[in-house]
């Protein structure tokens, strides 16, 4: 058995109840699933902002991924228990306490469940559980959102069927249908086949559930009212005469907010050591803006001290959507920025082949530097935050290794630490835990704070694009094609100009191209595609080729889970 498998189901869980207790909430403040796992009711959430101070907020990026993926998860998890650790021993030697802390998480997907990646509930001893219940179907959110995306399809080829009174073109549909697993035969399909009772015949489309606008809107909608409004004016279709038609025009908002009433409230789970996690909401980090939902992010703020969020990717995907799109959208800002880096990326950075990353080269670690440099000085320069580094420790990785990172990281003015949360869960996190600490209190009293950010919303969606690929990615120049160009004309005159911008490319290197490793310079940014999500209030700028329903692997993750007699799930990781 896997061995982080073998470590969630050896968990002994404590009642939801008792997790609840330990930020305030009371049993009548929960609607439970089980005895493990519960949502918050919103109006709960909205009763203790109005009662309480909301904690700092932690955002966890990470330098550019290797394509083995760095442990930003783990990482969050470990460092949520390592505060609270931290506090504990302080309390215990009577001292003052540093805080409670409180996790937010997106939600695990299925596609990649079944798929590639596996599980996406931390590993080792940094785990969120009921791991099982997580990756699989958890409260059911995604079913939700899967039937309210697919009941604005489902509404308009009705409507088109029933005589099209507004005219909507069947060429120029927008919304596809989704469904939340891996199925490249559903990619492109045409419907309306079987005669006159079949409905119109016309090409359509399936995207997976976190590609999908409906779960874009649903992560940074901050009240069941501001659910239905961003519902309301995703745009689903355009007439012959190029006129936008929205889920408002085709009556189906009020209809696709009642299915998403219950899901909309966050989901309360525990760590491994007991540590409050909330779990809600999962948008992809490319083609959205990759963070847990708006609510969760802001429960955590007003239950703990310290409040552990992740944004997916590298910090110029991840980060970038989570500063310049989720922080406008919901007037949120963090405190300190942990940056995870491992020896294996940096390595890979400085120019290691995949698969020799096990073997020590402290010269290509130092190489590959330029990396994580760079994510830094946006961070810093750009954003106006303070970043400290996790470096998450692998077997494979060598003392000599880890203490010239640490060292280079300390000349550039970087706190930076190892950490071992994957193998001894809080306590291996304990120095990165001292380390954000430290820093908190240090931008405390230099007085620092205030958002900033690359672009203003009044400018062009080109200047957005322009900032971003020039600051964020160090491009030397962006190619827009004409047709493209003629799309964001379109956008400004139709009132969606002011929008931030979302871009979507590869995560594995800073600029479009997958195979540029370290900081690439003055490369080209070339703009294939732009796409519009109204409702969740921002331009996706496609970049490169993007996959909105991913594909089975000749060997999907699915091979390998099974379930005992006794009910026990194997091959979950």
């Amino acid at each position: 058995m896997n061995i982080d498998l073998e470590i969630a189901q050896a968990a002994q869980l404590r009642r939801i109840t008792d997790i609840a207790d330990t930020v305030g909430l009371t049993a009548d403040d929960l609607i439970p699933y089980g005895w493990t796992k519960a949502k918050v009711p919103v109006s709960v959430l909205e009763r203790i902002e109005g009662e309480t101070k909301p904690g700092r907020l932690i955002l966890v990026t990470a330098m550019s991924p290797t394509p083995a993926g760095e442990g930003k998860t783990t990482t969050s998890i470990g460092l949520a228990d390592g505060l609270n650790e931290r506090n504990r021993r302080r309390l215990a030697a009577g001292e003052d306490p540093t805080g409670q802390a409180v996790l937010a998480l997106r939600e695990p997907s299925l596609g990649p469940v079944f798929g590639m990646k596996g599980g996406a509930a931390g590993g080792g001893h940094a785990q969120v559980v009921p791991m099982e219940d997580i990756n699989l179907h958890f409260t059911g959110d995604f079913n939700a959102i899967a039937l309210a995306n697919n009941l604005a399809a489902t509404m308009l080829d009705n409507h088109i069927h029933h005589g099209n009174a507004l005219d909507i073109d069947p060429r120029r549909i927008h919304i596809n249908r989704v469904m939340d697993l891996n199925d490249r035969a559903l990619r492109n399909v045409t419907i309306g086949l079987g005669g006159l009772n079949g409905g119109v015949p016309r090409e359509d489309h399936f995207d997976i559930v976190v590609a999908s606008e409906v779960m874009a809107v649903f992560c940074l909608s901050t009240s069941v009212a501001d659910l239905r409004a961003r519902l309301a004016r995703i745009v689903v279709a355009h007439t012959r005469d190029r006129t936008p038609v929205t889920v408002d025009d085709i009556g189906a908002a009020g209809a696709m907010t009642a299915l998403l009433r219950d899901a909309l409230s966050p989901n309360l789970v525990q760590t491994l050591e007991h540590t409050p996690a909330f779990i809600h909401g999962g948008p992809f980090a490319n083609i959205a803006h990759g963070c847990n939902s708006a609510l969760a992010t802001r429960s955590a703020l007003a239950l703990g001290d310290w409040a552990i969020t992740e944004a997916g990717f590298g910090a110029d995907l991840g980060a970038e959507k989570f500063l310049d799109i989720k922080c406008r959208a919901t007037g949120i800002w963090p405190d300190i920025v942990c940056v995870v880096a491992t020896i294996r990326a940096l390595k890979y950075h400085g120019g290691i082949a995949k698969d020799a990353l096990e073997q020590a080269d402290v010269d290509a670690m130092l190489a590959g530097m330029t990396n994580l440099e760079h994510h830094l000085g946006v961070l810093r320069d750009v954003y106006g935050l303070t970043p400290v580094v996790s470096l998450n420790r692998f077997p494979s990785d060598t003392d000599a290794e880890v203490e010239a990172a640490v060292e280079h990281l300390a000349a550039q003015g970087v706190r930076a630490v190892s950490a071992e949360h994957w193998a001894h869960g809080g306590e291996g996190a304990l120095d990165l835990a001292d380390a954000v600490i430290a820093a908190a209190e240090e931008r405390d009293a230099d007085g620092a704070g205030g958002q900033r950010h690359p672009y203003e919303l009044d400018a062009s969606p080109f200047e957005k694009i322009e900032a971003l690929a020039t600051t964020i990615y160090r491009a030397g120049s962006v190619q827009v094609p004409t047709a493209v160009r003629r799309k964001l004309d379109r956008y400004i005159e139709e009132g969606y100009g002011g929008l931030p911008v979302c871009i979507a490319k590869t995560q594995y290197s800073l600029s479009s191209d997958p195979t540029l490793r370290g900081a690439p310079e003055g490369h080209e940014l070339t703009v294939r595609d732009v796409r519009l999500s109204a409702g969740a209030g921002f331009i996706v700028v496609i970049c490169g080729d993007i996959m909105t329903m991913p594909g089975l692997p000749k060997s999907p993750a699915a091979y390998r889970i099974d379930v005992a007699e006794d009910g026990t799930i194997s091959g979950l990781f």
